[in-house]
């Protein structure tokens, strides 16, 4: 190894913590205090975290975004020093080096950035995007760690491995690092659910064309959960919905993510959102409220 490796590995080292007594994740120092891992590797809302130094601290939740598959805990961090975060983006072919902790084991390996712009799904079933694509190995216990650069710097956080010897890492760009900020603030993301069952575009178009209605995009309602926002709201079985709001949607994907760029929008009340209907063939909008808000102080069960 060169020096530049000596010092990159040290430090990667040094700030790559295990997740649970049985090292089932791994987690990176992110400040002083607070380990960032992922959402999947808790089972609680405290953990046990293993250092580098053989020292194990009890670590708890300060705010978890299960959609994101993010979680920040609040940890003595000791004398391990926090990754600084790299100000440019990966590219195809650079080198990436990630650390691990995970089976209470530390490792360090090396490997490419293979593709950029990637997208997964959550345990929640949310697409995440911008997301690295990487041929670092990565052994079992390895989500949650670092990848970083040559120079240590910290490019995103290893999520899952895809199959033949390809893994994902969510990239560390300004939305990630907003989310992380929120969750050491301690808020956690609450993800928003209208509570209806939907059928997709394609059927949507077909099922209004058998009965005789215009054919029109959007996501065809089968069901709305008794009690939930778009009950109280007033959606039917049968709507059409083409838009939240002010953004059509057509898929599930698009509602997902009209439903969060206006749960963060800058509005007099956060908590209601405009959703576009067509009932039959009358166009009509109605509001559907959310009683908490998309982030809050408490930690989800």
């Amino acid at each position: 190894m060169t020096d530049l490796d000596t010092t990159v590995v040290t430090t990667v080292t040094a700030a790559t913590v295990s997740i649970g007594r049985d090292g089932r994740g791994s987690g990176v120092v992110i400040a002083p205090g607070f380990v960032l891992t992922n959402a999947h590797n808790l089972r609680d809302r405290s953990t046990q975290v293993g250092f580098a130094d053989g020292r194990h601290a009890q670590g708890t939740v300060a705010g978890t975004d299960a959609d994101g598959d993010l979680a920040v805990l609040a940890v003595e961090t000791g004398d391990a020093a926090p990754l600084d975060w790299a100000e440019s983006p990966p590219r195809v072919g650079q080198t990436l080096v990630a650390g691990a902790a995970g089976g209470l084991h530390h490792r360090v390996t090396v490997g490419h950035v293979s593709a950029v712009g990637q997208a997964f799904r959550s345990g929640g079933g949310r697409l995440v995007q911008d997301a690295i694509e990487h041929t670092v190995p990565l052994a079992r216990g390895s989500s949650g760690g670092p990848l970083v650069d040559l120079a240590g710097r910290l490019v995103g956080i290893n999520t899952h491995r895809i199959g033949h010897r390809f893994y994902l890492a969510r990239r560390g760009d300004d939305a990630l690092r907003s989310r992380i900020e929120q969750l050491r603030a301690g808020q956690s993301v609450r993800p928003r659910r209208l509570g209806v069952a939907l059928a997709p575009n394609d059927i949507a178009r077909g099922l209004r064309r058998a009965v005789g209605l215009p054919e029109r995009d959007g996501l065809l309602v089968r069901g709305v959960a008794d009690g939930s926002p778009a009950s109280a709201a007033g959606i039917r079985e049968g709507d059409l919905l083409v838009s939240v709001g002010g953004h059509t949607v057509t898929s599930i994907d698009d509602l997902a993510r009209a439903v969060d760029t206006a749960a963060t929008a800058a509005t007099a009340d956060a908590n209601t959102m405009a959703i576009g209907l067509v009932r039959g063939a009358d166009e009509l909008t109605v509001e559907v409220r959310f009683d908490e808000p998309v982030a809050d102080s408490s930690t989800p069960q």
